[in-house]
């Protein structure tokens, strides 16, 4: 059984394999695509083949689309080379269920596949076509929020990013200005209205591309490139719109459980790979079941009918109460807590530590007593539901390997508004108390300990990457295991700065109690655990 249009053609090994084959004609989806293409998507990852492009297998499905989506990558060529176009552009997409069963479904709704570099002429000329098309609605992206940066920390523009605001919309190399320059293209084909939207997972992603593609245009006209009526036409979300979107499906690795159990199903070629930009990809993706898509409706030329597929279309205050309500309170914040703990205690992945009675209590009393106190409802998902869901189905999925290192990793960023947030919306609440939180407090003193780089049996612990890594540790030179009053009012500088908090907890008046729990975590090897077992048994 190969996956490929002429292996898909005897349907019946498939179907004895329990894998769902598609339910639609792909060469009509094909040949309609070519002829007016409706959606192009930048970013050929996993979240893509995923869910994405689950979407539009249903719409193509039910008889609701008729053409298919075209997949562009902007940064690892690899991918269409090796994994969109020795299997016809379709994904074997395999559920994974907590209790070990797994759905298996094709998903064949990608027309094609093209590298968007500038190395690949052929291909760029295609794309060039799609965005001329008077038919193109949505361009949407998946590339992770690093491939809508221009400059770095300094507001210095990266040097491709340079040369492409010094050379114009011709030979681009950057993502934002090879989606500028195909934005130029369609304006000047007669500028028909399309939506440009981002679905990465980041907070106010619309914002983020449009101001980045802005960017480009605005310093292309400043050098002559372009026109300023461009940049007129681009500022017109009547007319070139950027809908924020909130995105939730956790699609990890390949797993080796998978491909063997597709290869023990007789499904070949399924073995990952290694791109050269040391992206580890297969043929296949796993995922969780669970997900969500929250989509502001703000489509000048239409849309294909997303609700029906089960997205979530509303406004952009709904768009983003929703981030906060998942962010702030339902998932992030008990990733966070996991993740920290998970490093001290040596846990393999997320998933174990949700097997652990105490972590286990520490992030149901994060989630339900602390945060659901101040959750933001955007009424389109019930947010008690939504955590009731992660804490039950999505965390404690042993299907999902998410390792603690990995979801650890930029804590110092991430931290301001994990809980940062909450702390926030009990300072400003009249009728609540923030001195009244324990929870986050204990999660905020873990990370603490966990900067140490010592694990809870005292031996030496790696850190995951984090921009203030070095900075926070030098502020805790000498705080040595077994010796808590090391601790000294080290965490004081710390706990009050807002940058990292969003607010003063010193101020507030939890610096002693976070101070305090790590007093208790630093008397000497296991008082780690003691000390969640002290406040969570």
């Amino acid at each position: 059984m190969k996956l490929n249009d002429k292996g898909l053609a005897d349907r019946a090994p498939w179907d004895a394999a329990g894998i769902r084959l598609p339910r639609f004609d792909r060469a009509a989806m094909r040949a309609n695509t070519a002829k007016a293409p409706q959606w192009l998507h930048f970013g050929a990852g996993n979240i893509f083949r995923g869910f994405i492009a689950r979407l539009q297998q249903e719409l193509l499905e039910r008889g609701l689309a008729d053409t298919g989506i075209v997949a562009a990558d902007t940064f690892d060529f690899d991918i269409i080379d090796q994994i969109y176009d020795p299997f016809d552009a379709m994904t074997l997409v395999v559920s994974l269920r907590p209790d070990g069963t797994m759905d298996k479904e094709v998903t064949a709704s990608v027309a094609k596949g093209l590298r968007a570099g500038r190395d690949f002429p052929g291909d760029l000329a295609e794309l060039e076509a799609i965005f001329r098309a008077p038919s193109l609605q949505m361009v949407s992206f998946t590339i992770t929020e690093k491939g809508y940066a221009l400059a770095d920390l300094r507001g210095n523009y990266f040097p491709q990013v340079a040369a492409d605001l010094e050379g114009g919309p011709e030979g681009c190399g950057h993502a934002m200005s090879v989606v500028t320059a195909l934005l130029h293209a369609r304006y000047q084909a007669g500028g028909a209205p399309v939506a440009m939207v981002s679905m990465d997972n980041c907070s106010h992603n619309g914002e983020k591309l449009r101001a980045s593609v802005l960017t480009v245009a605005q310093e292309w006209a400043a050098r002559g490139h372009v026109a300023g009526e461009f940049v007129d036409w681009l500022s017109d979300e009547g007319t070139v719109s950027f809908p924020w979107t909130m995105i939730d499906k956790i699609t990890p690795r390949p797993a080796q459980v998978v491909e063997e159990a597709l290869t023990q199903a007789g499904v070949e070629d399924m073995a990952p790979i290694v791109t050269s930009k040391k992206t580890f990809i297969a043929p296949f993706v796993n995922a969780e079941v669970p997900q969500y898509l929250v989509v502001e409706d703000s489509f000048p030329n239409g849309r294909p009918p997303l609700e029906k597929a089960g997205v979530y279309l509303t406004d952009r205050q709904t768009v983003n109460d929703t981030e906060r309500m998942k962010v702030t309170t339902c998932l992030n914040p008990l990733h966070t807590c996991l993740a920290v703990y998970g490093c001290l205690l040596g846990f393999p992945t997320i998933a174990s530590e949700m097997a652990d009675p105490q972590l286990k209590t520490l992030v149901e009393r994060v989630g339900y007593d602390e945060g659901m106190r101040v959750v933001v409802d955007p009424k389109i998902l019930d947010p008690r539901a939504f955590l009731q869901e992660v804490l039950e189905q999505r965390l404690p999925n042993p299907f999902i390997p998410d390792v603690p290192q990995r979801i650890a990793t930029d804590t110092s960023q991430k931290v301001p508004i994990r809980f940062g947030e909450t702390i926030k919306s009990y300072a400003q609440r009249p009728d609540l108390e923030v001195t009244d939180l324990r929870y986050i407090p204990l999660a905020i003193a873990g990370w603490m300990r966990y900067l140490l780089g010592v694990d809870d049996q005292g031996r030496p612990m790696e850190c995951s990457a984090d921009p203030m890594l070095d900075t926070l540790q030098a502020q805790l030179a000498g705080v040595e295991l077994g010796r808590p009053e090391s601790l000294g009012d080290k965490l004081t500088p710390i706990l009050s700065n807002p940058v990292l908090f969003g607010s003063d907890l010193v101020a507030l008046g939890l610096g002693e109690r976070i101070a305090g729990y790590v007093r208790e975590m630093l008397a000497g090897p296991g008082a780690v655990r003691a000390t969640l077992v002290k406040y969570l048994s």
